[in-house]
């Protein structure tokens, strides 16, 4: 177990039913495959979209398929892909 996780004991006991367990199953079956972000809070890069423009900044936050980044006019959000490290 993690330091500081505590188990909820209010599930325990309770049968789950086939269809839950097959969607748990699902879910993590997909979410090993589908794509992931390649850059991490802290790393400075260029977002060029024809939306939200070319901005250079620090990436604020991280999902799966997004960067939030950090600029002087405030945070702009890109999909990953439009994304490209600072040389």
């Amino acid at each position: 177990m993690a330091k500081g996780y505590v188990q909820d004991l209010s599930g325990m006991g309770r049968p789950v039913s086939l269809g839950d367990a097959l969607t748990k199953v699902w879910h993590r079956t997909v979410g090993a495959v589908s794509p992931r972000c390649p850059y991490r809070v802290g790393d400075t890069v260029i977002g060029d979209d024809p939306f939200n423009g070319r901005r250079e900044g620090v990436v604020v936050w991280q999902d799966r398929r997004s960067v939030g980044l950090k600029t002087t006019y405030g945070v702009y959000f890109y999909d990953h892909r439009v994304v490209k490290p600072l040389d």
